[in-house]
């Protein structure tokens, strides 16, 4: 059963709710309808303690504030380079909402929006959809969006995403911008928890955090993660890419066969050695954006709470930045009547 209660209004008088998922391991799960956002997942510690890991606010004001905490994020998330884009040999001006580039969306991309929703008679499954219209944030192409959410009896919540572009061409790349901190929310940093990477290759970026169109081994630098280290461990070293984005900001491109007859593969693994709560991500798309919270400064969360330079990680699993100004990149151009699909899997368990 999905459980379902009043959080809300958005500035216009529309209620928001929210959707308490629940499974037999006291997993919880909250949802908004506001940008089809996960607004906490509370998971058991390694001595039982049941805490929320993920950032958010409390109140709708907050969000529309915050730096996009939990939410669906879309027409097209990360950064597109000096904010348009060609599209059939027409050229489509954008939002410059990040110096002169665009990032995620616009100023009001998905995250900013209220969803319909509906859940379906299997247990805590919700589903969120909207029609984005042509000329959305300057997009073109009217675009139906679906996300279903279903947390599982094996502590794993999986985000499915379905798109049909019903009139017209458009770009697409959506993804999800939850803020984990595996030792509980407003515990402090993140940089003791450690992290392994299905990825042996990244795209380097340039001071404004866009990609040159290079896509490098990341061996024998700080953001090599073949193997676990901690988010610290290499954050302040002598490197431009690091020191160019406060941190990390990078995409990553994940190994994998695109022949295996299973289209999920392995992203990435995320523990906190106090807890010893550890998340492991399962992804279709191509490629995860680590985000280690380099902006966060002082944003008011749940509970009073503020939130601080790297108070919480993105691990946003999804297609390359900037690609349509990078051929040699995987595409993300819908055409007229396709329909995309995409999938995410958090499993959620303890450290042995």
């Amino acid at each position: 059963m999905v459980y379902k209660h009043f959080f809300g209004r958005t500035p216009d008088g529309q209620a928001v709710t929210r959707f308490t998922l629940f499974n037999h391991n006291t997993m919880e799960v909250n949802l908004l309808n506001y940008g089809a956002a996960v607004h906490s997942i509370c998971v058991p510690d390694k001595a039982g303690q049941v805490e929320d890991i993920t950032l958010g606010c409390d109140t709708i004001a907050d969000y529309m504030a915050a730096p996009h905490f939990g939410g669906t994020i879309g027409r097209v998330a990360n950064r597109i380079a000096g904010a348009s884009f060609e599209l059939n040999g027409k050229t489509y001006p954008l939002c410059a909402n990040d110096g002169e580039n665009h990032l995620h969306g616009g100023e009001r991309g998905f995250d900013r929006y209220l969803w319909q929703w509906s859940t379906e008679d299997l247990d805590n499954v919700v589903v969120f959809s909207r029609t984005a219209e042509a000329g959305e944030e300057g997009y073109p192409g009217k675009l139906f969006v679906e996300v279903r959410y279903c947390l599982t009896q094996e502590d794993a919540l999986i985000i499915h995403y379905t798109a049909t572009a019903e009139e017209g061409d458009t770009l697409l790349n959506l993804t999800n911008h939850t803020y984990f901190n595996l030792a509980g929310q407003g515990s402090g940093d993140i940089l003791g928890h450690r992290l392994e990477l299905a990825a042996s290759r990244y795209t380097p970026a340039d001071g404004a955090l866009i990609p040159t169109g290079e896509m490098l081994p990341v061996a024998g630098t700080p953001l090599d993660f073949t193997t676990p280290h901690a988010i610290g461990e290499r954050i302040g070293a002598d490197c431009p890419q690091l020191t160019n984005a406060g941190g990390y900001d990078h995409n990553f491109l994940l190994d994998y066969d695109p022949e295996s007859p299973n289209p999920l593969h392995p992203a990435a693994e995320l523990s906190d050695p106090v807890s010893g709560r550890r998340l492991t991500v399962f992804t279709t798309e191509p490629a995860v954006q680590l985000y280690s919270g380099n902006f966060l400064c002082g944003e008011r969360g749940k509970g009073g709470i503020t939130y601080q330079k790297h108070g919480g990680i993105c691990l946003e699993t999804q297609h390359y930045p900037d690609s349509p100004h990078h051929p040699q990149f995987p595409s993300i151009l819908l055409r007229q009547g396709e329909t995309y699909e995409s999938e995410t899997v958090w499993f959620f368990g303890l450290t042995e």
